[in-house]
């Protein structure tokens, strides 16, 4: 069964961008559930399409996200470019269709963000105060 995650206000990052970003991914993720769901004939194009869609996202928020964190001046930026070229890395290498099963896929994508989002987002919420509101 797929991993669905539903946002929770406890994953805001206090910051308006990020917080729609995080959401854009999340529905991403969910959205590669509704593919595995789908046994219609186009349900294969259907989930490459997505993940490559939530693939392109993610690296738009790094982006967005790295301009926000040395705005504010964030002590561990060189851990948020260490985090994004982990994902960079595996969303490149690791998780392709060629090496695991599209629920394994959906599931680690889930799991993956919920991480970011709940372990790294909340780091640097203090930091993202300080910038004016976007």
């Amino acid at each position: 069964m797929p991993n669905r995650v539903q946002w929770d206000a406890a994953y805001s990052v206090g910051h308006d961008t990020l917080d729609s970003q995080h959401r854009a991914i999340l529905a991403q993720c969910n959205a590669l559930a509704d593919c595995i769901a789908d046994a219609g004939p186009d349900s294969e194009l259907k989930f490459q399409d997505t993940l490559v869609a939530l693939l392109d996202q993610a690296r738009e928020h790094f982006a967005t996200e790295a301009a926000l964190l040395t705005q504010c001046a964030y002590p561990s930026l060189d851990a948020h470019h260490n985090e994004r070229d982990e994902f960079d890395y595996l969303a490149n290498d690791i998780i392709t269709t060629e090496n695991f099963e599209k629920i394994e896929l959906q599931r680690f994508l889930a799991l993956w963000w919920v991480g970011h989002i709940v372990g790294s987002g909340k780091q640097y919420r203090a930091f993202l105060d300080k910038l004016p509101m976007a």
